[in-house]
């Protein structure tokens, strides 16, 4: 009542109680999500627990044996058996090395680098380096899958997120290696999706490589070894049905590669089972320190030359002829030598030559052997320093190219091909106290490959043409079991 006048409450204004969902869940259907979400969260548990212990092993395993050593045994035990290990370890590196770096070393280093250096940058890293991706609020990282380390460099494989090339990666390398404090970074691609960083930390070829010695075994021409890779295999190039490109500055190890191909050659030479013939247009100043390997040499870019090149020429059609319809390749027992041409500085043959009647027989002498010598038993190893088309217009007729050291970036891709460079072939950057040390890149071979020949010395060239001086033509064996196809 209000002043003798009646006033109506104002309405109720409430809010209906809402019951939770869960609520109205039967009891049994409740426990079981527990028992479903409890099961869940243990295999989570456990397959973290795994990975945990695979990618550390020992960080995680050797503590763990050690506390239960000493629960279980007491203290003094312990103290045994870690010096028992200790000791263990190091007559273990003391025997052999190498095993005890790839067994033990290795993977302590593993651990320790991944754990310290590239887990907690990751993240990091991939938002800046623009290869993580965002889409609808969710953010996709590149996964970090394995680390090895093998010393002088580590390999991190790598899942990419969809829709992502190696081209993105291989445009950030340098970026990467600084951030994971690296001197370079290559990338290799494994299978779809999943590549391969190698982080490089320091040159395994910084050192020179010496000759084997010299013995009287069977040579493979397919699988001739000039030196050493980086990954500490042979560095074996195939002569056989190949021919090779030798490209590099001056002072960067062209004559370690020529005189180690002749150095691996001198037993089946001096059987009589290969034959080798040079150029040297620079008067004998290379093929001169060791003439008693070649057939015929000749040190000049005149009509000699000339006159050689088209002689080799007419004999790669005279024996192709005569193989026709007989085998499709050479082989030892066909009786006939396997030929080598060297050809040092190949650009005063076919570019600097002043006669231009000489310059272009000379060229197309050459064309005819490279292009139709494989099957006849004919290669041609080509040394030059100038790597562009106008120089050698007829590159791509050599299907293993080696580049030495190099003046410029793009000659780089002038020599192994387009894209070479950017997956981490930088032969720009070899070091001038390092002759000898190249690229290698063969027809039908992705990834490049980094090597060091052999540094063959003037006394190792002087112990080469004692070993060839009583050499003699032989008669080839005849094989009557018909494997005559395995190269000499």
């Amino acid at each position: 009542m209000s002043g003798g006048k009646w006033v109506d409450p104002a309405p109720f204004e409430g809010v209906r109680p809402r019951v939770p969902w869960w609520a109205l869940v039967p009891g049994k259907a409740k426990w079981l999500a527990f028992l479903i979400a409890v099961v869940w969260l243990a295999l989570v548990g456990v397959v973290r627990l795994v990975l945990v212990v695979v990618r550390y092993p020992v960080a995680t395993l050797v503590p763990l044996s050690a506390a239960w050593c000493w629960w279980r045994f007491g203290l003094s035990p312990l103290v045994l058996a870690l010096l028992s290990l200790v000791a263990g370890l190091v007559i273990w590196a003391g025997l052999g090395r190498d095993s005890f770096l790839r067994h033990v070393w290795f993977r302590v280093v593993t651990e320790w680098r991944r754990a310290v250096v590239y887990v907690p940058r990751w993240r990091s890293v991939m938002r800046l380096a623009d290869l993580a991706k965002r889409d609808r609020g969710r953010e996709y990282r590149p996964w970090l899958r394995r680390v090895r380390s093998e010393g002088w460099r580590d390999r991190v494989r790598v899942r990419m997120v969809p829709a992502q090339s190696p081209e993105a990666w291989e445009l950030r390398r340098d970026g990467l290696a600084h951030s994971f404090g690296a001197r370079s970074c290559r990338v290799r691609v494994l299978r779809p999706r999943v590549i391969e960083l190698d982080f490089v930390h320091r040159d395994p070829l910084a050192r020179p490589l010496s000759v084997p010695a010299l013995v009287d075994a069977e040579v493979d021409l397919k699988r001739v070894v000039v030196g050493r890779t980086e990954t500490g295999k042979p560095w074996r190039l195939r002569l056989l049905g190949s021919q090779v490109l030798v490209v590099g500055v001056p002072g960067a190890g062209k004559g370690s590669v020529l005189w180690s191909i002749v150095w691996q050659l001198a037993p089946a030479v001096r059987a009589g089972l290969v034959r080798l013939v040079g150029i040297d247009p620079k008067g004998g100043m290379e093929l001169g320190q060791c003439p008693d390997a070649f057939d015929r040499v000749v040190y000049d870019n005149g009509p000699e030359a000339v006159a050689l090149l088209e002689g080799m020429a007419a004999e790669v059609k005279e024996r192709a002829a005569r193989y026709r319809g007989v085998r499709r390749l050479w082989a030892r027992s066909t009786g006939e030598p396997f030929t080598v041409l060297v050809v040092d500085e190949l650009a005063d043959l076919i570019a600097y030559q002043p006669d231009k009647q000489l310059r272009e027989r000379a060229a197309r002498a050459i064309q005819t052997i490279t292009s139709q010598g494989r099957a006849p038993g004919y290669a041609v190893v080509g040394l030059v320093q100038d790597p562009r088309k106008e120089v050698v217009g007829f590159r791509h007729l050599f299907s293993t190219r080696v580049a030495l050291r190099l003046d410029e970036p793009q000659q780089v891709d002038m020599v192994l091909g387009d894209g070479v460079r950017q997956r981490g072939a930088a032969a720009h950057e070899i070091s001038e106290n390092s002759p000898g040390v190249a690229w290698v890149k063969q027809d039908g071979q992705r990834e490049p490959e980094r090597a060091r020949a052999f540094h063959v010395t003037d006394a190792d060239l002087v112990e080469l043409a004692v070993f060839l001086a009583d050499a003699e033509v032989r008669d080839f064996p005849t094989r009557s079991d018909g494997a005559g196809e395995v190269a000499a």
